[in-house]
């Protein structure tokens, strides 16, 4: 890619990203009282969104070949164990990640 692509895009995606972070403050005013449906979409979409990554993470585990899913699940276990103990939602996606990650380099 040239430079001058290379600009194009990274001016793009910043674009795009800024667009994301500042329309829904020019689209609400904070006069008038948000919309029920966007409020619900700000309760409901994070915990879709989730729903969504652990299907797309597991997608493609294999059941009935080694090593049957075990890191997986044992990562799932340390994710859920590590959430109800803290409550701290970046430090159980973390911990299960890495747990995951050292299971599948060294024992797996």
């Amino acid at each position: 890619m040239m430079l001058t692509q290379q600009m194009i895009t990274i001016g793009l995606c910043a674009l795009g990203t800024m667009a994301t972070r500042f329309l829904p403050f020019l689209i609400f005013s904070p006069k008038k009282p948000t919309p029920k449906y966007i409020q619900y979409l700000g309760h409901a979409l994070p915990c879709a969104i989730f729903g969504m990554l652990v299907v797309y993470c597991l997608k493609s585990v294999s059941i009935t070949a080694a090593p049957y899913g075990v890191p997986e699940a044992i990562g799932i276990v340390v994710t859920v164990a590590l959430h109800l103990w803290k409550r701290q939602m970046l430090l159980s996606i973390a911990g299960g990640t890495v747990c995951y990650m050292l299971l599948v380099q060294f024992i797996f």
